[in-house]
């Protein structure tokens, strides 16, 4: 048995994008994926969000599953267009009334909130008037924006995510394409990287230097990373281990602990890579209250030696010809319906990995979970693949506890099984069934699991 701290934290995560639907009520404004997710030939099987899980609608249903699954936080974001239709000028209303009405219900139901800013949903009108991340304005509307969330918030919500996955804004949406807003390029991604770093930091800046000793509350960043193992024992395979690790998650979070970007980022990226000022620095080196991790799968990693090999967009690796590895699997090792490898120790190698290279930080495994294709039976559905997935993968993260890495809660991924970006519905992560036709949520077995988890406080 596994057992973990009394005042560990248990909970599950969403994103408004994936759940909410009511896409156009509320007075609330356009985002990159309404706009991506109804161009022809984007999303898997034409699949559009407009409904998605309904929680606009049903909100009050889905903190009844919170309640009912024993959770003691949620991780939910904010659609900055809900709060500000082109994401400046006028505040919706109607929009802030809604999360606030969340926030009181989670609290009336001891559910502590945590709200991340921005979830890949950037306002429509942002990206078309002014290019986006690409703009280094952009910082100042994001700040500007997260200013207004800290004060209508701040007073109930202590536990504020800035971004998630800006890797996954920087790589699927202006390198690989396959994500919102569909570009395309070797230099892009780099510049928007840069650009959500800055927002972070002048985001921070405003919630340290206005809210956060009154308001008392925490502020950092939901990174993802995978682990990567190398292929082999050589020198070159051990070294493009480290490199896809620092292209990887060392691309953002060197800057955020360390003041700078990954010594193989600068050197193997050059001038494309844009380079921190001094007041840049100031404002990101530091700028985390703690380490939020977001972990699914692990692959090998080994070095390569030519040019011209393209990786698949789905296997999260970086940029080919400037990180310079191969991505592999094992053959014996299980895998997701997404086709992600299923190793739980990669977790507890990234879990040393990051303790040792940031120094011990606190860690929130802010998530991960599978997606399976499950199937109802007499309205119940028996997933025991998700439940040995996350057994195994906590196990992991109690492991690494005992080693002194400083980890402080888990959130599996997700509440509701939901619209997965470009691949519509077609994937099941959440601990919730979800009817599509019907919009009927039925209990899995991987809930009332996770239930007992929590209610012991061991595994």
């Amino acid at each position: 048995m596994k057992k973990f701290p009394k005042d560990f934290i248990w909970g599950t995560s969403t994103s408004a994008f994936q759940i909410e639907g009511g896409w156009n009520e509320g007075g609330k404004g356009k985002s990159i994926w309404d706009d991506f997710t109804h161009t022809p030939g984007k999303i898997l099987n034409g699949d559009i969000a407009e409904v998605a899980c309904d929680h606009y609608h049903l909100y009050e249903e889905d903190i009844k599953l919170l309640k009912n699954l024993g959770v003691n936080a949620y991780r939910l974001s904010i659609a900055w267009t809900r709060i500000l239709p082109r994401g400046y000028g006028k505040i919706n209303k109607e929009g802030i009334e809604f999360y606030s009405k969340i926030i009181d219900l989670l609290i009336e139901n001891n559910i502590t909130p945590w709200l991340t800013l921005h979830h890949w949903d950037l306002p429509n009108a942002l990206q078309e008037e002014k290019n986006g991340w690409l703009n280094s304005e952009i910082a100042d509307y994001f700040s500007d924006y997260a200013r207004i969330c800290f004060e209508e918030y701040g007073s109930r919500v202590k536990n504020w995510i800035t971004l998630n996955e800006p890797w996954v804004t920087a790589i699927l949406g202006y390198g690989k394409g396959n994500f919102a807003p569909g570009r395309r390029s070797n230099t892009e991604p780099y510049i928007v990287g840069h650009n959500l770093l800055r927002a972070h930091g002048k985001a921070v800046k405003i919630y340290r230097e206005n809210f956060q000793d009154s308001q008392k509350g925490i502020i950092g960043m939901a990174n993802n990373c995978d682990w990567r193992e190398p292929k082999t024992n050589s020198v070159e395979d051990i070294n493009a281990s480290e490199r896809a690790l620092e292209f990887f998650l060392g691309w953002f979070a060197d800057p955020l602990f360390k003041g700078e970007y990954p010594k193989s980022m600068r050197e193997n990226v050059g001038d494309r890579l844009p380079k921190f000022t001094d007041e840049d620095i100031e404002l990101i080196k530091g700028s985390c209250d703690y380490f939020g991790l977001n972990h699914y799968t692990t692959m090998y990693a080994e070095n390569a030696n030519g040019n011209g090999y393209e990786i698949d967009p789905h296997a999260n690796g970086g940029i080919f010809e400037d990180e310079r590895v191969i991505l592999s699997s094992d053959e014996s090792w299980q895998k997701t319906t997404m086709d992600w490898n299923i190793v739980p120790w990669g977790l507890s190698k990234l879990l040393e990995w990051i303790d040792t290279r940031y120094e011990n930080p606190t860690i929130y495994i802010t998530e991960n979970g599978a997606a399976f294709d499950d199937k109802i039976e007499k309205e119940e559905i028996h997933d025991d693949k998700r439940i040995d997935y996350l057994n195994s993968y906590i196990i992991e993260i109690a492991k690494a506890m005992r080693k002194g890495i400083r980890i402080n809660g888990y959130f599996v991924w997700s509440l509701l099984d939901n619209f997965e970006w470009d691949l519509g519905y077609s994937k099941q992560f959440g601990l919730h069934h979800i009817d599509y036709k019907t919009l009927k949520r039925t209990p899995k077995n991987s809930a009332a699991w996770y239930k007992s988890l929590i209610e012991k406080n061991e595994i």
